[in-house]
């Protein structure tokens, strides 16, 4: 037999009136799929647990949510579109937004399944991280713009290698030193050196 828990019950209490009917219909509906489904709050949701996270219920404001922790793996077998961040229902305002019972059994049922051989998620791909905008300090521009071999050399380098000079001008906490760095970067470069040339020769 599944596992009830008292703090599904206080959620639902707590929910919006036209929430409660919703989250009560799933909730049996889920219990009726999967007899031997636990009961747990997660992130400060209503899930159902079976060998893994199996769905979830959710109430808002103006909507409810309904979602499976593999959904989608399910629409994609499905040919269903994914509706980012609102379930795999979309915003359910009432009883009628909902399928007809035997699809969302079957689709329980089906969930199931996916836990019990083992489905994993597809990994998510990380998001290229945009190449940072390499910003030339106007003192060292007009040094450059008075210097052709020392402005081809630059010109010429890596971002990466353009950037070690960069940094190195802008690190300096005193004008002194900003200076005194400005000036050995024209030479250098007048010398086709990089920043750490020193290294290296090493």
């Amino acid at each position: 037999m599944g596992q009830r828990d008292d703090r599904v019950d206080a959620y639902i209490t707590g929910a919006a009136e036209f929430a409660r009917p919703i989250l009560i219909h799933l909730r049996e509906l889920i219990h009726r799929a999967c007899p031997e489904v636990e009961e747990t709050i997660k992130w400060s949701r209503p899930h159902f647990v079976y060998k893994g996270l199996l769905c979830g219920i959710s109430a808002f404001k103006e909507h409810c949510a309904f979602g499976f922790w593999k959904g989608a793996i399910l629409r994609r077998r499905a040919g269903e579109e994914t509706i980012p961040g609102m379930g795999d229902y979309g915003k359910i305002t009432c009883l009628a937004d909902l399928p007809a019972d035997k699809l969302i059994i079957d689709r329980i049922h089906q969930a199931m399944m996916l836990n019990g051989d083992g489905a994993e998620l597809p990994a998510t791909p990380k998001p290229k991280k945009a190449p940072r905008e390499l910003l030339i300090p106007d003192d060292l521009s007009e040094l450059l713009a008075k210097n052709d071999q020392a402005r081809a050399v630059f010109e010429k380098f890596s971002t990466s290698h353009r950037r070690e000079y960069v940094e190195w001008i802008n690190e300096a906490r005193t004008e002194p030193t900003r200076i005194k760095r400005l000036t050995t970067t024209l030479e250098w470069l007048t010398e086709g050196k990089l920043r750490h040339w020193k290294h290296q020769n090493c």
